[in-house]
């Protein structure tokens, strides 16, 4: 994650604050980020032996670093593995630098690593590097098609929910003028290749900005009532609220059978407002039990996501993106959780 971008339009003020116990779910639906942004982090081969003790079965990594991925080898980890957003511009330009990039980072791991995604770069759009998001991820898909793994693999790219231009309610979800002369496109190619598009989705942001109008029980999971109505929809948590507006922006512009892998989201424990041990501990365990359930607008359909982050990362900026973590680098949780 880097500098959270997201930006959410202002809730009513009569939103409610109560109390749910979230409906346990499916923890095959839940993965968790695991960021390096640390210089007191374990070392990989502990790192991928510590998601096997806590029977977290997904991880995603933000660039193909050779030590991790030789440490999952026989992990049965399955794994999203990141295009960094530096290395965008060379592989839009030149195809046999995706090819090479596929060959060296995929390829050559394929028989004992899980591979689920190829996430081609990560909240770049909108921005001065958007313009090779599409082509970049055109050539990725090409080398994994070349290799045989187009069925195995997906490629896709990791947006912010700053995509949206219009997000209330989520029914009238749609991408904003500077997003969607990129995101068109790239929901198209996500739909003939039946590849997801990931999204950081992080209600923790809108609440903070927004605290007048956005209730802490609408963004942790805990309202016992509907919140928000949209129609036939009731929304009693914001986390469903931000993602049925961008499967909404997608089925305005032909992605109505694009499924939403939730590449990020998490609560941080410290450095902020409403920023706790005992606000990341709800939100996150009530993430885990919640996203097995779909969302109102995907009703049943588990939402696959990946929870922001293993660790907390002492070398990120600013003070509050240093405590998204589970787990401490000593191996010890920030705070009890459970994927089980």
């Amino acid at each position: 994650m880097g500098i959270p971008r997201i930006i959410w339009s202002i809730y009513s003020t009569a939103l409610l604050v109560s109390v749910l116990t979230a409906v346990p779910a499916s923890v095959s639906a839940i993965g968790v980020c695991y960021g390096r942004l640390g210089n007191n982090l374990p070392q990989p081969g502990e790192v991928v032996n510590l998601y096997k003790a806590n029977k977290i079965g997904s991880m995603r990594i933000y660039d193909p670093n050779q030590e991790v991925l030789q440490a999952l080898r026989g992990s049965n980890i399955q794994l999203v593995v990141d295009v960094p957003n530096e290395n965008l511009q060379s592989l839009a330009s030149d195809p046999s630098a995706a090819s090479k990039w596929v060959q060296t980072n995929v390829v050559a791991f394929r028989t004992s690593v899980s591979f689920r995604y190829i996430a081609v770069g990560n909240e770049v759009i909108p921005g001065g590097l958007a313009q090779y998001v599409l082509p970049a991820m055109q050539n990725v898909q090409k080398a994994v098609s070349s290799a045989g793994l187009q069925n195995q693999i997906k490629v896709s790219t990791s947006v912010a929910t700053i995509v949206l231009g219009t997000s209330y309610p989520p029914s009238a979800g749609a991408f904003s003028s500077a997003a969607q002369t990129h995101m068109n496109p790239i929901v198209q190619f996500l739909a003939r290749n039946g590849a997801p598009l990931l999204v950081n989705v992080y209600p923790y942001f809108s609440y903070r900005d927004n605290r007048n109008q956005i209730s802490a029980s609408y963004a942790l999971f805990t309202s016992t009532e509907v919140v928000v109505k949209d129609g036939q929809f009731g929304y009693r948590n914001l986390f469903d609220a931000m993602v049925d507006a961008v499967y909404a922006a997608m089925e305005k512009v032909g992605g109505s059978n694009v499924a939403i892998v939730v590449s990020e989201s998490g609560w941080p424990s410290a450095g902020d407002f409403a920023a706790t041990i005992e606000n990341a501990k709800t939100y996150n365990q009530n993430l885990i039990r919640h996203v097995g359930r779909g969302t109102p607008r995907k009703s049943g359909a588990p939402i696959e996501t990946y929870i922001f982050a293993m660790f907390n990362e002492n070398q990120k900026n600013p003070e509050l993106e240093k405590h998204f973590g589970l787990f401490n680098p000593n191996k010890q949780p920030v705070y009890p959780i459970s994927f089980a």
